[in-house]
């Protein structure tokens, strides 16, 4: 795994494919109140790109014209969170989007168990260690530890992906997890805008 670690943005030399892992680190887990401090993200091609952030307010016109493509879809673990972090920093709308937490919870319905390393251990048989996962991510200087923490969020993503689309085809839910998918968007837009605690369709 080569990891490459870039400031404010992405170079412009920087090309992706057709499927892009993302996954984000912030200063807590309330994105209009925990600033986005570092964006992970791969083709799996074998290299991880991270993008460490600054202070508000933010601009990287590169990475948002990447997470804006309509032609790459964006491969997320609990994208929810994800996708309102990027909205509130980059004033970026991300579509198309997948999440790896909402296909499993569609398709292992026997375990309560979505976490990203319970989900990698059982699909791909890696132990993914999450020591580094509430350390000092506004720090000004990241450790190897926290660089390498960051890659292996991702790294794993495209192989989940495959074995939950089996997983998603084998119990006849692929068109309702497009529809989670595409619902995503608005679930973080909602989420901004201080409606996450309460069930508009409900009663």
């Amino acid at each position: 795994m080569n990891i490459e670690l870039h400031h404010g943005d992405l170079p412009d030399t920087v090309s992706f494919g057709p499927i892009l892992a993302i996954d984000t680190e912030a200063m807590g887990l309330h994105p209009k109140r925990d600033r986005l401090c570092l964006a992970q993200m791969t083709d799996g091609s074998g290299t991880v790109h991270l993008v460490k952030f600054g202070t508000p307010p933010l601009k990287a016109p590169n990475l948002t014209k990447v997470l804006a493509d309509k032609n790459i879809l964006k491969l997320f673990h609990f994208a929810r969170f994800d996708v309102a972090l990027l909205k509130a920093y980059l004033g970026v709308d991300i579509s198309p989007v997948y999440c790896t937490k909402i296909a499993s919870k569609l398709t292992r319905t026997f375990t309560d168990r979505h976490g990203l390393k319970d989900l990698v251990k059982e699909l791909t048989g890696v132990d993914l260690s999450k020591q580094q996962q509430t350390s000092d991510w506004g720090t000004e200087t990241l450790t190897q530890a926290q660089l390498e923490y960051a890659a292996s969020d991702v790294v794993h993503l495209h192989k989940l992906k495959e074995g939950l689309d089996r997983l998603l085809e084998r119990e006849g839910r692929v068109k309702l997890a497009k529809a989670c998918f595409e619902f995503l968007p608005t679930r973080a837009e909602l989420d901004l805008l201080d409606w996450a605690e309460e069930d508009v369709f409900a009663h």
